[in-house]
């Protein structure tokens, strides 16, 4: 009896568990194994992405922090002569260059934007296909070409170059990256939430304005400035637009500069004290896109934190 009991067959179902168990263990290992090397892979892609950029903040830094004061940020631009080469004035008027021309080309842009992604959001027309597919050719295009456009239908209008002009050719620049992130902001709202508001039979015009455009502010605002901040540093499409001017100008119909443009002035200068000062310029300009980015994922981010 007892050495019937000793050699009792073993239990298939226990032996089937434990070959389960070897297999699931082995997959695990392999799995385990393979996201060590997809994450040392993304961490290396992050480390070889992030030394040239230390490498163009660290120039920025060493050769232009010397340069900025609050006379290089408030004085007009002066032209250096053989006797006084390093007399150059400021940046003052380029400064203010700037928020004219960024601050209509996002009054122009915005709105448009929003308006867009949210059609697009909403419809699944050939229509909003067609003006999705131009909105995505349009984020790939050259950003001189915007510079061309407004070239060949503002300033030939208006007959002379203009902060205004320049605005037109951002905006064009920033109204398919708002939609964009408008569209995908738009399309992130729970569909419970409209549902909702129609079933307590508010207008679709009601639910858009006071649940839908609320919810997705978050991502909306971050799509608007990180679009401020890419058009903040264009050049190419002030060039043929927006002339020159030396004195403070807050008239968009006159000709203007703009930060860009004043760094891509000053570095083919033969002047060394403009070509110290292209760094300075940089450096703020820099600067002030770190900080639009910035506040844009500190805005989003504590909108989030509010809504939930």
């Amino acid at each position: 009896m007892m050495s019937q009991m000793t050699h009792l067959p073993p239990d298939p179902m226990l032996e089937r568990r434990r070959q389960v168990q070897d297999i699931a263990s082995r997959k695990l290992r392999g799995r385990e194994l393979r996201s060590f090397l997809y994450v040392g892979v993304i961490v290396a892609a992050i480390v070889v992405a992030l030394i040239p950029l230390g490498f163009i903040i660290g120039a920025l830094v060493v050769k232009g922090a010397h340069v900025i004061s609050m006379t290089f940020l408030s004085a007009t631009p002066v032209q250096p002569t053989l006797f006084d080469q390093d007399n150059i004035g400021g940046i003052g008027n380029a400064i203010v260059g700037s928020l004219v021309v960024d601050g209509i080309a996002a009054a122009m842009a915005v709105p448009m934007g929003v308006a867009i992604g949210l059609y697009l959001s909403e419809r699944s027309t050939r229509t909003a296909s067609i003006l999705r597919s131009a909105s995505e050719v349009m984020t790939g295009l050259p950003s001189i070409l915007f510079g061309v456009f407004s070239y060949i239908y503002i300033v030939t209008w208006m007959r002379g170059y203009s902060a205004f002009a320049a605005s037109v050719a951002l905006a064009l620049l920033m109204t398919p990256v708002i939609s964009k992130a408008a569209e995908t902001a738009l399309r992130d709202v729970p569909l419970s939430l409209k549902e909702a508001g129609l079933a307590l039979g508010a207008r679709q015009s009601t639910v858009t304005l006071k649940v839908i455009l609320p919810y997705a502010f978050p991502g909306v605002f971050t799509g608007v400035l990180l679009a401020l901040a890419r058009a903040v540093g264009e050049t190419a499409p002030l060039l043929f637009v927006i002339g020159a001017s030396i004195i403070y100008d807050w008239n968009p119909a006159h000709p203007s500069t703009a930060m860009p443009l004043m760094i891509f002035n000053y570095a083919g200068s033969f002047y060394e004290s403009q070509q110290a000062a292209a760094w300075g310029v940089a450096l703020t300009l820099v600067a002030i896109v770190f900080a639009l980015n910035l506040a844009a994922r500190f805005v989003a981010a504590r909108m989030r934190r509010e809504q939930y």
